[in-house]
Formats: C-alpha cells, structure tokens, sequence
C-alpha cells in the first residue's frame, strides 16, 4: 500500500468470580501490568501529550463548541474524582518500544498499532497487540491471586446496548474535497460488513431489541446519521474528526470509526485493503460517484440483519442493487486504475474479487477467512448440536468466547489451532511486533527512542516527541516525516545515536 496506516482498538474486559466489578479500576490495572511485563516501560508511562490534541476541529472547517460525548467525559470525571488519581494516573499511558500507544480508554483498555505503511505490517501490529494483552491478562490474574478472574475480549459490545469502538485510520490527501469523501465513500462503507463485519447473535437497539437475530456486524446497531464529528453519541457512518496528527496543510486523517474488531488475519487485511484502495480512486478522481444510497443507515442496518445476502440496497430514484454487486463496482474501478501498482494491491484485489464471487456461490465457504461467517457457522453448528434455540443465552456467552485473547481460551483460537482458518502473517512476524516498530514509516523513529532514551523523554506524542535537555526541552517534531526519504534520514539517525545529544544533532528539533 502507498499510505499510511493505523488501528485503535479497545478492548472489552470482565471478571468472572466477583459479585461487583470496577471495569475502569481493572483496565487500570491491565494497562499497568505492562510494565511488569517489560520494566523499562515505566520510563515512558504518563508521558502522552494531551495538550497536542483537539478532538473539536471538524474535517470540513470549523470547530464546534462541545460534542455530545464531552458530556460522557464530564460523567466519567465526577465518577474519576473519587478515585484520588491524577488524570495521568487514570489514562496510565503507555509508548512501547514498537511504536504503539497502550493506556486506558475510560473502561477499556485501548491498544493503538504504530504506523504502517504495509498490510502484513499492519496485522501483524495489530496481533501484536491482542499477544501484549494476553499477557498482561494472565499477570494480572497472578496478582488477583484467586480474587476473580480477569477475561478480555477483542469485541465490540456488551449484548447490553453498549459499543466501544475498532477505528481503522488512513492517511490521505487534503486536496480531496470532503464532500466528495462523503459520497464516494459512503456506500462502499456501508457495505463493507460483507467482508469486514465480525457477526454477533442479537440486536441490541432499544426499540427493535431481538436476541435471536444473528447479524453480520457488531457496530452496525450503534450508527445514526452519516455524517457528525461524534464518536460517542449520534455515531455517524462518516467521521468528520480533523486530527492528522501530520502536516494539516498536506494530509488529512480519514478516521473510519465503523468497523469491526476483527480476529481473521485474512478479513483484517481486506478491511483495511479494500479502504485504502478506495481512498486511492478518491484521490486519483477514479472513484464510483454515481452510487448514492436511499437511506444508509437503514441500508446499514438491514445488511446486518441479514446474513444470507439476500436484502438489495435501495439507491436514490427507487432502483436498488445486491450488496455483493455494490461492492463489485468499488472492486472494477480499482482494478483497472490500479492493477499492478505493487504486491498489497494485487493480493486485495484478487482477495476481495474471490470472496465477493464466495459469498454469492456459497457464503459457508468463506468461514475461513471472514469473521462473521466464521462465527456464524459455528454456532448454526452448535445449535443444531444441542436442539438449543437461537435466542439461548449461551449463544451470546459462545459469540463472546470468539474474541478471547487467550489462545488456550477463545474459540477462534480454537480454529487456528485447527488449521480451518487461512492466515495473513506468521507467529514469527508477530512475535517481532511486538517489540520491533514497522521500519519503513516514523513509528521506528519513535519507538526506538522509547527503547534507547526513554529516561531522557519528557512527552511524547504521534507527531512529537520532547527530550530533557539543559535548559529546557527539545522538541523534535514528526509532522512532516512520511516519505521514505525523510524516514530513513531519520530512523538512521536513531539507529545510530549513543545518546540523545547525538541524535539531536542528526534530525531538526527547536528548544522550548
């Protein structure tokens, strides 16, 4: 892929064995038990800047005064104040030596992959996270010491009618109109779940609330209107967040908020793929514009209701079209705009070319490689096992086990060891991601300064980084250190600094 990448995922969490749970208190905990697990990460805890971020600028111009969620923030504060923690305290952040950003997220906690500019980068990040998790699970369960049990899940609802959110971010032209982003993006993004969606029994909205209902997608409840700056409340299917945490005059950040968490290799990488390569044809002025949906989120919620793929999409004018051959029209535009264009793309092609062509044959022959038909297989096979039926609690309790992070736990873990389910990267390349940063983009640059000088820095941020100098602080600022030359000058720089007065004189920085 040309651009860069990145995923925030948080993480649900319980504990089994407890007649009342703190969730915030033990995502605390989880997040803290990293340090235990490598030492030197407490040099960087509560290091993040928070000072850097402005989650009010909207993409298409203006900043708005508060967002609904400002009130769920100012509900957690009161709730935080008893807590006789310091804000820092209570988001225990956390930068890790390869790039990515660990902290908890209000009662979750929150894993953000570092840059990447690769899909086996990306997903091998991405596992790298779920590894780092696990294993702050079972430390934390040592320290219980029988006291309940800790269990996480790399999901995206409570069955309860609470979503918490899998973001997938991309790096795009300014130039492109968001205008323009909203219509061409809109439809392939509502459709996306075919491929992308990691299924869940049940429907949570209050007004159409049905536990026997098997659905495509996790999130596709929990969206409202198309197009907002929340993420929180009024969940839009387009995301106007202006946070490029780049060169705001060059870049901006698509910030796609409505996905899935997903446990497949396989559909992570399309997830991803496929929505690059659309961003692609939008910055090239090749994008499908004369697909306009009817009403999307009715669109979107339907789809979900829907696993057989039967349901058509109704487009402005009456005519409507089947998921699938929506999708096909993304997947003609960029095969021929950009066939050839390196190795990723011509795997996301002919990937997203087969399942589509799966689906509308048999969609059971995708269950090893998309989430939801994975999930839903197993559990038509348990229920026609067990004579149970499908609004049966234990199905819900089975659709969770699906996203334990534990490998000797999770029944998706159960189906790698199986060998049924096809993989993207290997043990090895995830093994390595979790301490080595992608090598190619600035996220090396920042975590090998975690790993090298970490006692020396002061702040951090994705785009900044501060180092305790005499007098003051040296700033040396990441904002325009994306193309590859730049990159390597300073990865090199990193490389071979034994200090960071060294290194400071090997990249531009300003002293404050």
């Amino acid at each position: 892929m040309r651009r860069t990448l990145g995923i925030e995922t948080e993480y649900g969490i319980t504990v089994d064995g407890v007649d009342s749970v703190d969730v915030v208190a033990e995502s605390i905990a989880l997040v803290r038990a990293y340090t235990e697990v490598v030492p030197p990460a407490r040099d960087t805890e509560m290091k993040w800047d928070y000072s850097l971020e402005d989650p009010h600028l909207d993409a298409r111009g203006f900043r708005v005064e508060e967002l609904m969620q400002d009130f769920d923030e100012a509900k957690y504060f009161v709730q935080d104040l008893n807590r006789r923690l310091s804000f820092q305290e209570i988001k225990s952040d956390l930068v890790l030596s390869n790039g990515a950003r660990f902290y908890n997220d209000h009662a979750h906690p929150e894993y953000s992959t570092p840059e990447c500019k690769s899909l086996r980068d990306i997903i091998a990040q991405d596992k790298a996270g779920e590894r780092i998790i696990e294993e702050c699970v079972r430390r934390r369960n040592l320290q219980l010491a029988g006291r309940g049990v800790v269990k996480v899940f790399k999901n995206n609802t409570d069955f309860i009618g609470h979503s918490y959110g899998t973001h997938d971010n991309y790096l795009m032209d300014r130039r492109v109109p968001f205008e323009t982003v909203i219509r061409g993006l809109t439809p392939f993004l509502v459709t996306r779940q075919l491929i992308a969606g990691a299924g869940k029994v049940g429907i949570e909205t209050e007004e159409d609330a049905n536990p026997g209902k098997f659905q495509i997608s996790q999130r596709s409840d929990f969206f409202s209107v198309l197009v907002s700056i929340d993420t929180m409340n009024r969940r839009p299917i387009i995301n106007t967040r202006d946070e490029p945490h780049a060169n705001s005059e060059k870049y901006r950040r698509m910030h796609v908020i409505i996905g899935d968490a997903n446990m497949s290799e396989v559909a992570g990488a399309l997830k991803l793929g496929t929505t690059s390569l659309v961003l692609d044809l939008l910055e090239e002025d090749a994008c499908p514009m004369n697909i306009e949906l009817a009403d999307p989120i009715a669109a979107l919620k339907s789809l979900s209701r829907d696993p057989t793929l039967r349901t058509p999409v109704v487009l402005t004018g009456g005519r409507t079209i089947s998921p699938i051959d929506l999708q096909r029209e993304y997947l003609a535009a960029a095969e021929k705009r950009l066939r050839g264009h390196g190795a990723d793309v011509d795997w996301v092609l002919a990937t997203w070319r087969q399942v589509l062509d799966d689906l509308e044959r048999d969609v059971w022959s995708c269950r090893d490689r998309l989430d939801w038909v994975a999930k839903w297989w197993l559990l038509t096979t348990f229920v026609e096992a067990e004579g149970v039926k499908w609004d049966d609690p234990w199905l819900q309790s089975l659709d969770l086990e699906y996203h334990n992070v534990r490998r000797d736990e999770g029944l998706f873990a159960e189906l790698v060891r199986e060998g049924t389910v096809q993989r993207f990267v290997t043990d090895e390349q995830i093994r390595q991601a979790i301490r080595q940063p992608p090598p190619d983009t600035r996220a090396y640059f920042r975590g090998r300064c975690v790993e090298k000088f970490a006692k020396q820095m002061t702040s951090v941020q994705w785009d900044e980084l501060a180092f305790g100098v005499e007098p003051g602080e040296a700033v040396v600022q990441l904002l325009n250190v994306f193309d590859d030359a730049t990159v390597q000058i300073y990865n090199a720089a990193v490389d071979n600094a034994p200090d960071v007065a060294t290194l400071l004189r090997s990249v531009k920085h300003e002293r404050r």
